[in-house]
């Protein structure tokens, strides 16, 4: 009897299993337990509670943010947990999120698409989470604003959508600089970070 042994081909490499996606689906069963959870390309994320400090920031802006759109409605503002759907494997829930008028479409018992303006304040379990994954999410998905507000260091970084649809980082403000942060998507907001900060 004739025996043939083949040689296993050096670049063969044994098969390994894909990572589980999950979808939107999957995320309506996700417990209800305090913490943030959130789908990014698929992927379960999940962070903490928010601290104290935290929280005073998120109500602080979100604050400033409102009175400013009472004296001139031209959208809407909104804070976490509020589900974003960007696609049927991203759901998030930006801190602070403000929808324009033109944009109000994407309103519904929550928000499916793209908000003008979304708002993360960074904590220690989502930094990168927040300065990478989500800035790339929210490019992706064609957000027009993006701020990452740091408490550590009391800066806040802006992105924005240029017009060739580059979404570069165009600021970098700091309460030590006595730094106002501003944006075209609401004029005339002006918020001193010493007051955000305080």
């Amino acid at each position: 009897m004739y025996n043939r042994v083949m040689d296993r081909p050096s670049d063969m490499q044994p098969a390994r299993a894909e990572p589980i996606r999950f979808t939107y689906e999957d995320y309506l069963a996700f417990p209800d337990d305090g913490r943030r959870h959130e789908l990014i390309d698929g992927e379960h994320v999940v962070t903490p509670a928010p601290t104290r400090r935290h929280q005073e920031l998120s109500l602080r802006l979100a604050m400033a943010i409102g009175n400013h759109l009472a004296a001139r409605p031209v959208g809407a503002v909104y804070t976490a947990p509020l589900d974003v759907i960007l696609s049927d494997t991203d759901v998030v829930q930006p801190d602070i999120l403000f929808v324009s008028n033109e944009r109000r479409q994407v309103l519904g018992t929550w928000v499916h698409g793209a908000p003008d303006l979304a708002v993360e304040i960074i904590s220690p379990a989502s930094r990168r989470i927040d300065e990478v994954t989500k800035r790339r999410l929210f490019d992706r998905a064609g957000v027009r604003e993006y701020w990452v507000v740091d408490p550590e260091i009391e800066v806040v970084k802006i992105y924005r959508r240029a017009e060739n649809g580059a979404f570069p980082r165009v600021a970098e403000l700091s309460r030590e600089a006595s730094s106002v942060v501003d944006t075209p998507l609401l004029p005339g907001f002006a918020l001193p970070l010493a007051a955000l900060f305080a």
